[in-house]
């Protein structure tokens, strides 16, 4: 009998619960319970930047919430253990005889999430020319000013800021600048 090929098939997870899903796959596979017949589980997840108390923090999150990829051979018992892993709901595409990803659709989700760890989405511009900030960290702390130029290419503002009643240009980042 020709060996079944590995293929990818969704498992419907709990949301929430994606990644205690991967951990129990991942302990089944390492007690070797799953006899070879699992090679891989994933998250799909993204990189996402925020601004919080003006720092910038790099997040994961899911995009695709409710879903663990699994690269599987279901032969015997394979499909059962996975079905009845705790925190899974089943297989998407039917429980008795779950339909495995196309190569296109694989390749689609496991090029996101490579692009993804690449680069960052970044959030919109937080700032326009015009605006009056106050710089929040750095030698000029506590100083307020107006922003003449926004690079966002390098997630940079000018801002002008009075001191000594002469104005200065200050080349600053996002995060060390608030809106007044």
């Amino acid at each position: 009998m020709a060996e079944l090929a590995m293929s990818w098939y969704v498992l419907r997870a709990v949301s929430g619960k994606e990644a205690k899903v991967k951990e129990y796959i991942d302990a089944e596979i390492k007690n070797g319970r799953l006899g070879g017949h699992v090679a891989q589980v994933l998250i799909p997840t993204e990189k996402v930047v925020q601004i919080r108390n003006g720092k910038r923090v790099i997040k994961e999150r899911n995009y695709l919430p409710g879903y663990v990829l699994v690269e599987a051979r279901l032969v015997g018992e394979i499909a059962h253990v996975l079905r009845n892993t705790p925190q899974v709901l089943g297989f998407l595409g039917g429980m008795d005889n779950p339909t495995p990803l196309r190569p296109s659709e694989v390749s689609r989700i496991l090029g996101k999430v490579d692009e993804m760890s690449e680069e960052a989405v970044d959030l919109p511009i937080p700032f326009e020319v015009g605006d009056a900030v106050k710089v929040n960290e750095g030698p000029f702390a506590g100083f307020s000013g107006v922003v003449e130029r926004v690079d966002n290419d390098k997630k940079k503002v000018t801002v002008t800021v009075k001191v000594f009643a002469r104005s200065t240009d200050l080349d600053l980042g996002f995060t060390q600048i608030v809106k007044e």
